[in-house]
């Protein structure tokens, strides 16, 4: 510092009990948020705050343990939390304690006006520069708007804390009253991701496009969803918050952020928390910039990040889309938070995606997380509305612009699977879906994830993988946009509708005795079938009856050979003897697609059609 702001500076250095004398009885009292707390400042509090009579605390969220929130403590002390963290969580539902529900984008703007008045700030900061301005560090979010709105600002100016880069500066004139320390900044390391959330991880990684900016966070699922973003390029970060999950991406290049549409080349972030490692990763990092939570959460400004991937975890979700993230029933859990703010950002976003992910089920498996409906008092903070995308360790569904029979069977097929039956049930006692609707408990629980793959054929990429009981929409579509000679040759008839009622059971199998894979291109969730192949076991001779049918606009291009491939060595493993099928004798191409399968093929006209017989025993010579 210069020699004006060092005189400046050391004016303003005074004692707790300084502070204290400054401190009127009745005195809304704002505190730094998550890794920035200041906590010389709070310990301040703990042993001498009942000197301050009647007197409130406010704060976003705490990573050290509250005093406030202790029983014992509760007299001298009132706190407000405006997202309920596990120190505060039983202060609030006991009473000691107040919740404020509130957009995180919304609540600058109620400290700003002086609706939620500010008597004085408790803020941590990075020692000033040269000039005097003294970087608010780790946490901006509401920070920033409490400091410019308090009467006094109190610093506590700690040599520990990183200097961030962005609009996260105080200046030295700004503040009334300076308190030293040189404490660690208090550390959050999630656990590592488990087997459910590696699932979900790679879940989401899928619907994540070269080049997207994403929404990061902390916890196990969002580690396990950046734990699959190796392969991707192009990667952008605009955030809440981050943590450690994120540094290894930015070294090894994946997250670079040459392709975002907004703040080209930067990770933009409101706040942080993690490990020693990340706050030396933030210090004077030019790559990162943070502001304040009025502007990163805000929905207009996530929109203009073109490709914006939002991830915000649920609680429970019903099978009409409502999402409850903050309560467990009428027990008040976290905080409505920045939820809404980037749903509503990503899904206004060119080519967004809003992705709510949860474990499908909670306590052991012995509860299902997706529910007939919400529990008694559950708050709905994402409406039937706002949601899209919906990812569990069973999948990823889309709702968005879909109607209520389609969104229960999709959130049904990513429920657990022993909770599936009682879903659909109930789903037909309101009328939701059709009363003939057959349960999807089998199909979840023999669906063999393993046949999932992808295979290029020319400059096109196509998607393949076992049928799933949601694709009976998809497989309309598909049946409707053959020509009249595909289907005859599938059906030896020219069938003119496909309802519900033949449908229903080719999307619903149980793949132990019939195998059906699908050839989807488009992004996950938006895709297009363009080939079925299928078999289903003859216990009788243990062959296989085999069928397949590819789009017109697709045929000649290798795939119906792909799934005859894919299909043997399916049916091998299930130990089937062969092949079977019906070709009518003017379906030449099929009838070549059995001879060049690799297998010994014998053919045996039958009034105007080829009873072909592939016997796996036999393999032609190479």
């Amino acid at each position: 510092m210069s020699s004006r702001f060092t005189k400046i500076y050391e004016n303003k250095k005074c004692s707790t009990d300084d502070i204290l004398k400054n401190v009127n009885p009745g005195s809304r009292i704002f505190i730094g948020s998550g890794a920035a707390e200041p906590q010389k400042l709070i310990a301040m509090l703990i042993e001498k705050g009942k000197y301050i009579q009647d007197h409130e605390t406010i704060n976003l969220i705490e990573l050290g343990t509250s005093i406030y929130a202790e029983s014992v403590m509760s007299k001298p002390f009132k706190q407000n939390a405006f997202f309920i963290g596990q120190n505060v969580r039983d202060a609030v539902n006991e009473g000691r304690a107040e919740y404020t529900p509130i957009f995180l984008s919304e609540l600058p703007k109620l400290i700003r006006s002086g609706q939620m008045k500010i008597d004085v700030a408790f803020i941590q900061t990075a020692p000033p520069d040269n000039y005097g301005f003294c970087s608010l560090g780790v946490s901006v979010d509401v920070v920033k708007a409490g400091a410019e709105s308090a009467d006094i600002v109190v610093a506590e100016v700690n040599a520990r804390m990183p200097r961030t880069l962005g609009d996260c500066f105080i200046h030295l004139k700004d503040i009334d009253y300076i308190v030293e320390s040189d404490l660690p900044l208090p550390t959050l390391i999630p656990p590592e991701p488990d087997e459910v959330a590696m699932k979900i991880g790679r879940n989401v990684a899928r619907l994540i496009e070269n080049g997207a900016t994403i929404q990061a966070g902390i916890g196990m699922i969002p580690n396990a969803v950046l734990s699959f973003l190796n392969d991707k390029e192009d990667i952008g970060i605009h955030t809440e918050m981050f943590s450690d999950g994120i540094i290894d991406l930015v070294e090894n290049g994946v997250i670079n952020n040459k392709k975002k549409s907004l703040h080209n080349g930067k990770i933009i972030a409101t706040f942080c928390m993690g490990s020693q490692r990340l706050y030396d990763f933030v210090d004077d990092n030019p790559l990162i910039e943070f502001h304040p939570c009025d502007y990163t959460n805000d929905p207009f400004v996530i929109a203009q990040n073109d490709r914006m991937v939002s991830l915000n975890a649920a609680i429970q979700i019903d099978i009409t889309g409502q999402v409850c993230a903050d309560s467990i029933g009428d027990y008040f859990y976290s905080g409505i938070g920045g939820q809404v703010d980037f749903v509503r950002g990503a899904a206004r976003a060119k080519d967004g995606k809003p992705v709510i992910v949860m474990p499908s089920t909670a306590k052991n498996g012995t509860i299902s997380r997706i529910v007939s409906s919400l529990d008694k008092g559950a708050g709905v903070v994402t409406s039937r509305g706002d949601v899209h995308y919906v990812a569990t360790e069973f999948g990823v569904v889309n709702l968005h612009g879909k109607n209520l029979r389609e969104r229960a069977l999709a959130l049904t097929s990513i429920a657990h699977p022993d909770f599936r039956d009682d879903l659909v049930n109930y789903a037909r006692k309101r009328n939701i879906v059709h009363i003939d609707q057959m349960p999807l408990s089998i199909a979840g629980r023999y669906y063999p994830e393993k046949y999932e793959h992808t295979a290029e054929f020319g400059d096109s990429k196509i998607f393949f993988r076992p049928v799933k009981p949601t694709d009976e929409a998809m497989q309309r579509e598909f049946f409707y946009s053959l020509s009249d000679q595909s289907i005859y040759y599938r059906f030896f008839n020219v069938i003119k509708a496909m309802p519900h009622e033949k449908l229903q059971p080719m999307v619903n199998i149980d793949y132990r005795e019939e195998m059906s894979l699908v050839a989807l291109i488009g992004e996950t969730e938006l895709e297009e079938m363009i080939g079925i192949g299928r078999f289903i076991i003859d216990p009788a001779d243990n062959m296989a009856e085999v069928a397949f049918v590819i789009r017109d606009d697709w045929q000649k291009r290798g795939i119906g050979s792909h799934l005859m491939n894919k299909l043997i060595e399916i049916a091998r493993e299930k130990r089937i003897k062969g092949f079977k099928a019906d070709v009518l004798v003017e379906n030449r191409k099929m009838l070549s697609l059995f001879h060049n399968c690799g297998y010994q093929t014998k053919t045996k006209l039958e009034e105007g059609s080829y009873l072909v017989l592939v016997d796996f025993a036999e393999e032609k010579n190479k």
